[in-house]
């Protein structure tokens, strides 16, 4: 009886590869999944089907992760403004882990084997898949054929056509990978330190050329709807104003970061919905919350996207921030107004019931409602009152 192995499959050289090493060099009954995180439509994902099947695999399964992704990780990048190294909002990082913890959700109902995946020894996505897998399925084996072989493109490329398949071996100029989250996109101007994307790079087209102004609105800090348009899932409301933003250029800019593996590295992408999301949500954040719940959630947003980017959405304390993440987002209630250019954007201001900016409390820079001038004279000695003793101290007096 043969052994049975779940593939993370996309359709791409590597994963066509890996179908036909492990079916027909290895014995298994490949049993083929596509963890769709909003990169794919209907079309292209039938397609993905049909090639799975002339492949040669046993069965081959599409899920629909694009809610799921939200709720489990992309609505907390929100509620923490995470952009790494103040620049990404981890694009593809985020989703790659939604992706593993189906497949290895998959495996364990299929009682597979194995799992494989099409990672090559030179990136995050390995680390990722690896310890998502180890943890929810321990002790299945994990087959990385494109790693393991150490094979280049023109070698799989050679193994497939003595295979007799037939599918387009081009390199495209520019990788691609498109999610609910954003699109990243590599080529020549990212392997080295110098060098922005060109225009044609980008999937999405520059079409608008006017300014238009869009109304957001924030429910507990998710986004509900858009131009009065109202959404039953947040993950609608974002590929809706993805559809408004993305032909404006905005969001477009290149990533320089640190990898698991430890080497450094660049990657452009296109995040038009996300960045303006992200900004338009801190806005509003910055009149509805406290003084000091905006600097803690900034250091724990910090310490939750570097993990997150390291595969690490597993460890409890992931929970514990995202707990204090969600307690944060009570007041997070509001209508954002952002002017749209193109290649940026402007956040015109916010409208809110929790706003704390009230003029009732006084007008800053102006004259006050809530205090008297010895008010704050006695405030001012008192709050300076340790660096004075400890200025006197150290001048000897």
């Amino acid at each position: 009886m043969s052994k049975s192995v779940v593939l993370g499959f996309s359709g791409g050289l590597d994963t066509t590869f890996c179908v036909k090493y492990l079916s027909e060099d290895k014995g298994y009954d490949v049993h083929s999944i596509i963890v769709n995180t909003g990169g794919f439509n209907d079309d292209e994902l039938k397609k993905i089907e049909e090639h799975a099947y002339k492949l040669g695999v046993k069965t081959h399964t599409t899920i629909n992760a694009i809610k799921n992704y939200y709720d489990r990780i992309v609505k907390y990048l929100i509620f923490g403004n995470v952009l790494k190294n103040n620049t990404y909002p981890l694009s593809v990082s985020a989703e790659r882990l939604v992706q593993a913890l189906h497949m290895a959700e998959h495996a364990k109902q299929l009682n597979a084997d194995a799992v494989a995946h099409g990672s090559t020894g030179a990136g995050n996505d390995q680390v990722r898949f690896d310890m998502i897998l180890n943890t929810v399925v321990p002790g299945i084996e994990i087959i990385t054929p494109i790693r393991d072989l150490k094979l280049s493109r023109e070698e799989e490329i050679e193994y497939l056509k003595k295979k007799g398949v037939e599918m387009n071996f081009e390199k495209a100029a520019y990788s691609i990978n498109k999610g609910l989250w954003g699109t990243s996109v590599g080529g020549r101007e990212t392997l080295t330190s110098k060098g922005f994307l060109p225009e044609e790079a980008f999937p999405t087209q520059v079409t608008k050329t006017g300014t238009e102004e869009v109304k957001l609105h924030f429910e507990k800090g998710e986004l509900t709807s858009v131009n009065d348009k109202t959404f039953e899932h947040p993950s609608e409301a974002i590929q809706y104003l993805q559809s408004i933003v993305a032909p404006y250029g905005i969001g477009r800019d290149i990533h320089v970061g640190d990898t698991i593996i430890g080497i450094k590295g660049r990657v452009g992408f296109e995040a038009a919905a996300p960045v303006v999301i992200i900004k338009a949500h801190h806005t509003l954040e910055k009149h509805v919350l406290s003084k000091w719940q905006l600097p803690t959630k900034d250091n724990l947003a910090i310490f939750y996207g570097n993990y997150l980017h390291e595969g690490q959405i597993l460890d409890p304390v992931m929970r514990d921030i995202e707990a204090f993440f969600t307690s944060s987002q009570q007041h997070v209630t509001g209508d954002v107004f952002v002017q749209l250019f193109p290649y940026r954007f402007l956040v015109l201001g916010i409208e809110s019931k929790y706003d704390l900016m009230s003029a009732k409390f006084g007008k800053y820079g102006e004259m006050n409602n809530g205090w008297t001038g010895e008010d704050v004279r006695g405030f001012s000695k008192i709050f300076g009152n340790q660096v004075a003793i400890y200025e006197s101290i150290k001048n000897g007096q």
